[in-house]
């Protein structure tokens, strides 16, 4: 199914209050000054990765083109400003004409990322980028996070499938933007039908324990479920004793039962005896699917069990320990004056405790051995040099306001693949490491 096609299919919502008050006062205080029409660049960056992993992964691209072009005030916005005092009445007339008009790059969905990479950069007035810091850090910061945690357990389950299954651990926005982080870092499909809807995004899913419980025996339960579902269907087998179910499981539906379904107990031990005992029956192409708290380190100790797909809630909408991906939006240049030629100047923060910036617009590459792995993320200002334009990172995203760089999801998905394909072998190892690329500065 490709996923692309139905990207769009509901009306997005104005995203002009997903922003912290900060940001309107800000512009307030620059139209005063003048200095607000200031052309400005800011960059979307992280100082380092989350503890002990390895790279991370960009995601949210294409809910930050969404964000963007819905970032609009309305009459009911921008009275409740006006209620609040938030801002004053010049300003509020400016926000009523808002509408970005600058340029934005980056990294496209899916590409991997490393410490200090620009993986974004907004261009444009000062009050125009500055508006919309906190949501595009919100997207980024979250889906990264979440997709960064599912190529980890893709990686440590190999060619078997993997169901997203954490709508219900999450809050209910956050679980359709984990969904979609999730389909970009290697899950194949998803129980929450607004992802399905939203993105069109493959769903799954048949029966929980209070269907069982609902029915006077589970034998009863199992015949209502293959009646309304078909022989193909995925019956859960540990509400009561686990063997008894899979027995009585396969005498309802027959050989052509499609799969069981383990949400407790030693499932490693309990798969073994579960194939085996399928094996026996007659059952060898029924499935086994495992759930119950499942993390990378689960997925991986599975590896030898006869296991054919994971369903994984907590873990992953929770970024498996990691649940932000800590980027920052800091201005790297601006303009001297207003006019619409100034060149940009680049700034830099100075503070203390590691929290300083490298000031200047950047571009990134990636430089490749003979053997075509790649050895280091290059960052650097100033013009790229001809040796690395075709290993260049950045796309252009936004132009004059504009998205131009909309796909369907699966190309995110599929370039997140390829992506690792490049990588040094020790970048898919789930212990805990240093970045596998070093970050060069040129």
């Amino acid at each position: 199914m490709n996923t692309g096609d139905l990207e769009l299919p509901v009306t997005v919502p104005s995203t002009a209050l997903f922003t912290d008050q900060y940001e309107l006062t800000m512009v307030q205080a620059a139209l005063r000054a003048g200095t607000a029409g200031r052309r400005s660049a800011f960059e979307v960056f992280a100082r380092k990765l989350p503890e002990g992993r390895r790279y991370g992964v960009v995601a949210g691209t294409g809910r930050v083109l969404d964000a963007v072009e819905n970032f609009r005030f309305d009459e009911r916005m921008l009275g409740f400003l006006r209620s609040r005092g938030v801002v004053d009445e010049p300003t509020l007339e400016w926000l009523a004409g808002y509408r970005f008009r600058g340029d934005i790059d980056g990294y496209p969905e899916g590409e991997v990322y490393f410490p200090e990479s620009p993986v974004m950069r907004v261009e444009g007035t000062f009050a125009e980028c500055v508006l919309l810091e906190t949501v595009v850090l919100s997207i980024l910061n979250h889906d990264s996070a979440v997709a960064a945690a599912a190529s980890r357990m893709a990686v440590a389950a190999g060619d078997r499938p993997l169901v997203e299954m954490g709508a219900r651990r999450t809050h209910e926005l956050a679980a359709v933007a984990a969904s979609r982080a999730a389909y970009v870092g290697g899950f194949s499909s998803t129980s929450d039908l607004a992802a399905g809807f939203r993105y069109g995004i493959p769903t799954v899913g048949t029966s929980a324990h209070a269907f069982t419980l609902l029915h006077d025996t589970e034998r009863d339960a199992f015949t209502a479920q293959v009646e309304s579902l078909g022989r193909g269907t995925t019956l859960l087998v540990d509400t009561y004793d686990v063997a008894t179910a899979v027995r009585t499981a396969v005498e309802i539906a027959g050989p052509e039962l499609g799969a069981v379904r383990i949400d407790s107990g030693d499932l490693l031990l309990v798969a073994h005896r579960v194939r085996q005992q399928l094996d026996e029956l007659g059952a060898k192409g029924t499935r086994i699917v495992v759930t119950s708290d499942l993390d990378e380190y689960a997925i991986a100790s599975l590896a030898a069990a006869p296991v054919d797909a994971y369903g994984v809630g907590t873990r992953l909408v929770t970024g498996s320990g990691h649940p932000t991906s800590s980027m920052v939006y800091k201005m790297v240049a601006r303009a001297e004056d207003t006019s619409p030629g100034a060149p940009l100047r680049p700034v830099a923060k100075r503070s203390l405790g590691g929290k300083s910036t490298l000031g200047g617009t950047k571009w990134a590459a990636r430089p490749r051995d003979e053997e075509g792995v790649a050895e280091a993320e290059v960052i650097g200002t100033g013009p790229l040099p001809e040796e690395l334009a075709e290993v260049s990172l950045q796309v252009p995203l936004v132009r004059g306001g504009e998205p131009v760089a909309r796909e369907p999801l699966d190309t995110a998905r599929e370039r997140h693949r390829r992506s690792l394909e490049i990588l040094p072998m020790s970048a898919t190892q789930l212990s805990d490491g240093e970045p596998v690329l070093p970050t060069e500065h040129r």
